[in-house]
């Protein structure tokens, strides 16, 4: 008799459990690339998700904790920014970080990322000598606002109302620009810090905007897209690509390698490494507002200088907009999908979505 298959799962809040069946194909090799966190690690997202959970419903109002940790020790005269609830969701962060990061398979330092990892990392590390900080962005997680506010600081803008066009590159200084001493010293002395958002929440916000909006992505991935997943256009030359599905960006997703993606849909784990960078501090995008005017406030920025307001245009990924775009891709294709961004969830205490079929008939 044939040996059974071992399956995995992880309990979400709610008690139900994903299942995640692992395969001996050339595809799911590919597509499993990503690095598999252990047995403690799922053990970290329960216990992060739980946590998370009691937070929502005021249950931890009452606890005593201690004040968010910066590089092991605690960082004194706090701004009066951070509130009592934002102290719970750091040091839940930072302990989850310290316990999954001191596993023997993870990098402990950026010179223990391969090379093409730390590319990427120095790519993402945006620099401000003269304030003393560094700050790793995320594509879809306010960093548009972010590189304004670092063109303010330098003198490129006058104010964060400036109407111009974003350009992404210039006037702006990466720790990629530095030699290895320069990098080490900014390591060691600046303040860091990264913005984290929702994983799912991000690539729903990804999808919307380049397959919605922007003509270059569509010409450049959605029309390759369409070609690989949609019956029949396999040859097709004149395809537009603004019409790509969420199941057909998903199943583009599967195929991509996690260390390669564009850098819109990459997982905010490959690239702000945060076991390779000890972040002083890890804010939300769920709670934008009071994290970015601490992180300000902590490095000094000038008083008139306040962080940009989000644009009219600006379209919310709300609960209920991500629960109908989850809930109409196929559960196979997403049991596929969360373990390839399973460490932004676990490691930022994300809750994994509810998407039985229970759950979506409603």
């Amino acid at each position: 008799m044939p040996p059974h298959k071992k399956e995995y799962g992880i309990k979400r809040a709610s008690g139900s459990l994903v299942h995640f069946r692992p395969s001996v194909s050339a595809t799911t090799v590919r597509r499993h690339s990503a690095v598999v966190p252990s047995v403690l690690t799922f053990a970290v997202i329960v216990a992060s998700g739980g946590l998370l959970l009691m937070i929502e419903k005021g249950m931890l109002n009452s606890v005593q904790t201690p004040p968010p940790r910066a590089n092991g020790k605690k960082v004194e005269n706090r701004p009066r920014h951070i509130d009592a609830e934002s102290q719970i969701v750091q040091e839940i962060r930072n302990r989850t970080i310290r316990s999954m990061c001191g596993q023997k398979n993870m990098p402990h330092s950026l010179w223990s990322l391969s090379p093409l990892q730390r590319k990427t990392l120095l790519q993402h590390i945006l620099v401000n000598d003269e304030h003393r900080f560094l700050y790793c962005y995320v594509p879809k997680v306010a960093c548009s606002n972010w590189k304004r506010m670092l063109k303010v600081l330098s003198g490129a803008l006058a104010n964060v109302d400036v109407k111009v066009k974003m350009d992404h590159r210039a006037d702006l200084v990466f720790l990629s620009d530095f030699p290895p001493e320069e990098i080490r010293h900014r390591l060691r002395h600046y303040f860091k810090f990264m913005f984290v958002r929702e994983p799912m929440a991000r690539l729903l916000s990804a999808y919307r905007n380049k397959f919605g909006e922007i003509k270059a992505y569509q010409r450049k991935y959605g029309a390759d897209i369409i070609r690989r997943y949609r019956k029949g256009y396999a040859k097709d030359k004149k395809i537009a690509g603004n019409d790509v599905t969420f199941t057909e960006f998903v199943r583009y997703l599967l195929d991509e390698d996690p260390e390669r993606m564009n850098e819109h849909w990459m997982p905010i784990y490959n690239l702000c490494q945060p076991c390779a960078i000890e972040y002083d501090f890890i804010g939300s995008y769920e709670r934008l507002e009071s994290d970015a005017a601490y992180v300000l406030e902590r490095v000094g920025v000038p008083q008139h200088v306040r962080f940009p307001e989000r644009q009219t245009w600006y379209k919310p990924v709300t609960k209920e907009t991500l629960h109908y775009y989850l809930c109409t891709v196929p559960q196979k294709f997403l049991k596929e999908l969360l373990p390839k961004y399973i460490l932004d969830f676990s490691l930022f205490g994300y809750p994994l979505p509810n998407t039985t079929t229970e759950f979506c008939r409603h």
